[in-house]
């Protein structure tokens, strides 16, 4: 049923108006010399004298946001977003929400920065997303496919490889049955095949004493080879719903077992859970033979069919339990398959796909969020029914790409993932921005990308014996040469490799302390994660000369007017110098100041972009030692 909601309001809204008081003075004042670190001293005792509103709570925010205090940065923020704010200051508490590894509640700010700067080239960022399609299109490709000689002209799904190299499949192709008014096909049987050493499917036979008059299969087959569990119509227990308006009966499809005596399957049976409110279909059973995984509409699920399973002990069975949500959606998901090493494959039409039924798979073992297997497997029309032997390397699956329900072969493409994270080797956190590239042996390039906020990457290689990894960053020293090996025939797994690198020790001379290149924002003077990231390694150098004095001098480039560039540099200056202070550095040892583009590095007229960055610079003299 759908709700239309309509709200009309006329909203007054009363309560204090923030700003600077009599309270705030000589706090503000600090902030407005950028002394951030005494701001905050100053702003947190009217916080503590319950003389603090959001104007306050702002200030302490933006003081910690402006020296890259993210913790104190996202406590604060926390309580100015109670009230509505501005767009920029949801996006600075998205910012160290993020550099926090919060990234769940980051996005939630974004999403709120978005609604109010729908404009903003950041906002526009976040919300574009990707046309699913050419995504999924990208993706790395898993399989080679090919028909398989055992289809016919008539439906076909449904195939699964035994260890024993037979295949048990679902076909029409009997044409001598009775033809069903769904699709004027002949109703399905079960059939065995063999499965040749050369991967082809001969000597399709219809399975002795399973087939019924009515509708049946498909099969799982269990690791030993000696029971079976199958899908066949609730008419064989002669249970049905009636219509009489429609003078008619409607079956369900149930689930049966059966066993394996010589070459004959025998005793079969319908399973305990089966009703005839409701089908329950397309069995799989684990490899140890204690889980049973189905497809069913019966109660208690998402919508349409759902995939669930129930715990199997002998002829006894336990509920059956629904898969949940990373698996179902509100439409169909159905045809689930499980190989000996416990990674689901299933069939779904509500999740995001190439239309209709679309191959999907989970690996239970990291309870990972369902992946689509993309092309070749996946087409705009139904594929379904994939099935895999671990042990033969090799799958099934069926689609109606061409007009019919017919069965294919998929080799899977031999690739693995590459997941490689950098840490620094002193501090042990992860390294932002940091540039991994794996080679092979002959030192060709196979991947070279950048490090996320993680300090990861990843990247899908295809499978060689040997790869090289190594890292670099400015700032650092670059890494050791690291040689990943890749076990034989393995396939789609993840090979991990930790990186350290070394920071650049400063360089102390006799008149000053020198540092990597210091990076603001443009037109910025707040401290970035790379600034208080360099900045750190003078910490370390003044505790270790504790009696240092420092004189900060910041510079910019000949670009922009005199006065422009003076005031940016005296902000920076400060901001710098305000940074220190935070990390416990006496205010008496550190003061700074911007002198623009007084004092180039680089005397030119018309500058290279190289001369620029030369005279864009910071400066830390040493004013006493």
């Amino acid at each position: 049923m759908r709700k239309l909601y309509i709200t009309l309001s006329f909203v007054m809204v009363s309560g204090i108006l923030s700003a600077q008081n009599q309270y705030t003075k000589a706090a503000d004042k600090l902030f407005d010399r950028y002394e951030y670190v005494d701001a905050a001293k100053e702003y947190l005792k009217l916080a503590e004298g319950n003389k603090a509103d959001s104007y306050v709570y702002k200030q302490l925010a933006e003081s910690y946001y402006n020296v890259f205090n993210t913790k104190e940065a996202v406590k604060w923020y926390a309580k100015v977003v109670e009230q509505k704010q501005d767009a920029e200051t949801y996006y600075k508490y998205a910012q160290m929400l993020k550099a926090e590894g919060n990234f769940n509640e980051s996005d939630k700010q974004m999403q709120q920065f978005a609604q109010l700067a729908p404009n903003d080239q950041r906002a526009k960022a976040f919300v574009s997303k990707p046309n699913y399609l050419p995504e999924l299109k990208g993706q790395t490709k898993l399989y080679d496919i090919a028909k398989s000689d055992v289809s016919s002209d008539k439906t076909d799904f449904g195939a699964v490889l035994t260890n024993d190299n037979n295949v048990y499949f679902s076909s029409s192709r009997n044409t001598s049955r009775k033809t069903n008014g769904w699709n004027e096909e002949p109703y399905l049987d079960i059939y065995k095949a063999t499965y040749n050493a050369n991967g082809t499917i001969s000597d399709a036979v219809a399975v002795e004493n399973i087939n019924t008059k009515w509708h049946d299969g498909p099969a799982s087959i269990s690791s030993d080879g000696t029971t079976m569990y199958y899908g066949s119509e609730s008419f064989n227990e002669k249970e049905f719903t009636k219509d009489k308006p429609k003078n008619a009966k409607f079956g369900k499809i149930y689930l049966y077992k059966a066993t394996k005596e010589g070459d004959k399957w025998v005793n079969s049976k319908p399973l305990p859970f089966n009703n005839k409110a409701y089908d329950v279909r397309n069995p799989s059973i684990s490899k140890d033979g204690k889980t049973l995984y189905f497809s069913s509409n019966m109660p208690g699920g998402f919508g349409g069919e759902d995939i669930w399973k129930v715990s199997v002990n002998g002829d006894e069975y336990g509920t059956p339990e629904n898969l949940g949500a990373k698996v179902n959606t509100e439409a169909n998901e159905s045809f689930p398959f499980i190989t000996d090493d416990n990674v689901l494959f299933f069939s779904s039409n509500g999740k995001t796909g190439f239309g209709g039924l679309d191959v999907f798979k989970m690996d239970l073992n990291k309870n990972d969020e369902a992946i689509n297997v993309g092309e070749p497997v996946n087409t705009s029309k139904d594929d379904f029914a994939f099935t895999y032997n671990t042990t033969k390397k090799v799958g099934f699956f069926s689609s109606n790409r061409d007009g019919v329900d017919n069965i294919y072969k998929a080799d899977p493409i031999c690739n693995f993932r590459a997941v490689t994270t950098v840490r620094d080797e002193i501090t042990g956190k992860e390294i932002e921005g940091a540039l991994v590239v794996l080679t092979d042996e002959k030192q060709n390039i196979l991947s070279s990308f950048t490090t996320d906020i993680s300090g990861r990457t990843e990247t899908t290689l295809k499978c060689l014996p040997v790869y090289i990894s190594y890292a670099t960053k400015s700032g650092y020293e670059n890494s050791n040469i690291y040689k990943v090996e890749i076990p034989d025939n393995e396939f789609g797994i993840d090979m991990t490799v930790d990186i350290t690198l070394k920071p650049i020790a400063p360089i102390i001379t006799e008149k000053e302390v020198i540092l990597q290149p210091i990076f603001f924002e443009f037109n910025k003077s707040n401290i970035t994660a790379q600034g208080a990231s360099e900045l750190d390694k003078l910490v370390v150098v003044m505790n270790e000369y504790s009696e240092m004095v420092i004189f900060a001098k910041s510079h910019t480039d000949s670009r922009g007017s005199d006065s422009y560039n003076m005031k940016l540099s005296d902000r920076r200056a400060k901001a710098t110098v305000q940074y220190l202070i935070s990390k416990g550095i006496a205010k008496e040892r550190i003061s700074g100041q911007g002198f623009g583009e007084s004092e180039p590095k680089v005397a030119c007229k018309t500058c290279t972009e190289e001369e620029h960055a030369q005279n864009r610079r910071s400066e830390f003299l040493i004013v006493k030692k």
